[in-house]
């Protein structure tokens, strides 16, 4: 009996030693660097994959600890809420969040004010008017202009329809800041043709599978759709793969948005015929940058813009 207790007492000790090295351990690794997480929508998304590289080289730069977390489907707002909050009580120096719900985040924004860690807002504003009406406050936002994208991509689906035709739309997540606005550009430069009919506009929630099943959908319906502009890429593929199911490969001109390495592959190989570039490694690099001035107590523009540019086959081609 006496000799069990022995080595129970050992085992505690040696527990005990281990847990202290690992201790230091950590604290000698992240000694003097501020903790700095970023929550993206989801990583089963090629943008926010490019966003969180460009993000982790310029932590590494500016001698930043970065933590990206995201919740596994864009729409899972309540995942975001929540893996916001865990980063606030865990106590990290800054948060740069790209959010689900524009609204939906506010209450976050909040309790990260309350606890002193500046925010930064990417790529997807935060609704204006209910930061306000609860009190927040962010540094910065960091972003495309996604009204201005939708009007290019509005202006070139009307080019290739030379100003008649049917066309159809994959929205994004309802009331999601980010889709709303690429719709509403989209739609400015669409509406004032006359000879140009959106005969079907439905959401796909970003998703690549729901974009194949929306559109073949379509398809069934609007026998005669021409075009369809889609308001990611991920949704832009899955038409594409809709209209070869179809046996319509080549007869419906498919435009997209973001940019990602696949959808730039499918412009040159003319599945696609556009996408409209956001440069989300440029937003991620930003933000590091940024968030690594507010906490040396430096100001920061409330707005940082990040350019927008189509591709289409022509420059697709010119930069492979």
């Amino acid at each position: 009996m006496k000799r069990n207790w022995m080595r129970f007492v050992a085992a505690l000790l040696c527990l005990a030693c281990f847990s202290c090295l690992s201790c230091q351990r950590g604290s000698q690794t992240d000694s003097g660097r501020p903790t700095v997480g970023l929550v993206v929508k989801t990583l089963n998304n090629p943008f926010f994959i490019d966003m969180q590289k460009g993000a982790e080289t310029a932590a590494s730069k500016a001698g930043l600890r970065l933590i990206v977390q995201a919740a596994e489907r864009e729409v899972d707002v309540e995942k975001q809420m929540q893996i916001i909050e865990n980063l606030i009580q865990s106590k990290v120096s800054a948060l740069c969040v790209a959010p689900s719900g524009s609204r939906e985040i506010v209450p976050a924004i909040v309790k990260a004010n309350r606890a002193k860690i500046p925010v930064l807002i990417v790529d997807t504003r935060v609704d204006a008017q209910t930061l306000q009406e609860a009190g927040g406050k962010v540094a910065c936002f960091i972003g495309s202009d996604n009204f201005e994208g939708g009007r290019l991509a509005g202006d070139f689906v009307a080019k290739l329809l030379a100003g008649n035709g049917k066309v159809a739309i994959l929205e994004g997540i309802p009331g999601h800041e980010t889709g709303d606005a690429r719709l509403r550009g989209f739609h400015a430069a669409i509406d004032q043709r006359h000879g140009i009919q959106v005969v079907a506009s439905q959401t796909a929630n970003w998703e690549r599978d729901q974009g194949y099943n929306v559109f073949q959908n379509i398809l069934q319906s609007q026998l005669q759709v021409q075009a369809v502009f889609a308001c990611s890429d991920l949704m832009a593929l899955g038409a594409v793969e809709a209209i070869a199911a179809a046996g319509k490969g080549g007869k419906i001109k498919v435009v997209g948005f973001d940019a990602f390495s696949e959808a730039r592959e499918a412009v040159r190989k003319g599945l696609m015929d556009a996408t409209v570039a956001q440069f989300p490694s440029e937003m991620g690099r930003l933000a590091m940058e940024n968030a690594a001035r507010v906490l040396k107590g430096e100001t920061i523009p409330p707005e940082i813009s990040v350019k927008i540019e189509l591709i289409t086959r022509e420059n697709a081609l010119a930069t492979h």
